[in-house]
């Protein structure tokens, strides 16, 4: 499973995304509540983080990329010893990637001297074709003789 990117905890964490990003927040947060399934204790023997002592770090101090990095960094080691939590994590990933975090976000500018032709803004564009006749330009007035 690919790691939860620290960017969209970090939004999520700071309000991004309006109601549907607190339903996300609230969806990751009830999940990490879910007791492990198959053992708390990595091969070495050392105890593994449930996350939810992150996931509170990282809701007081949502702008910090250290406390978003431990709870992605928390996620993948509990997702990786218990296979019932990645399953639950890896659909809670798939919806909380269609929250608009910002991220990404393009500001577009057309501005100074003479434009002539199509201008498209925008973001994402793909499998986009446009085809326009060359520009019409103004012919040159007749010669006077």
């Amino acid at each position: 499973m690919d790691p939860v990117s620290v960017g969209l905890l970090a939004a999520l964490a700071g309000g991004a995304g309006g109601e549907v990003g607190r339903q996300a927040w609230a969806g990751l947060s009830a999940l990490l509540r879910r007791p492990f399934q198959h053992g708390q204790e990595t091969a070495g023997g050392s105890a593994v983080s449930s996350g939810e002592a992150e996931l509170v770090r990282l809701e007081h101090a949502p702008a910090d990329p250290a406390r978003a990095q431990a709870l992605s960094t928390a996620l993948a080691v509990r997702a990786a010893v218990d296979a019932d939590f990645q399953v639950g994590l890896q659909r809670w990933h798939e919806q909380a990637k269609l929250v608009r975090t910002g991220d990404g976000e393009v500001h577009n500018e057309i501005s100074g001297g003479t434009f002539h032709g199509p201008a498209v803004q925008g973001r994402d564009f793909s499998g986009v074709s446009f085809t326009t006749p060359p520009p019409i330009t103004p012919s040159s007035p007749p010669a006077k003789d």
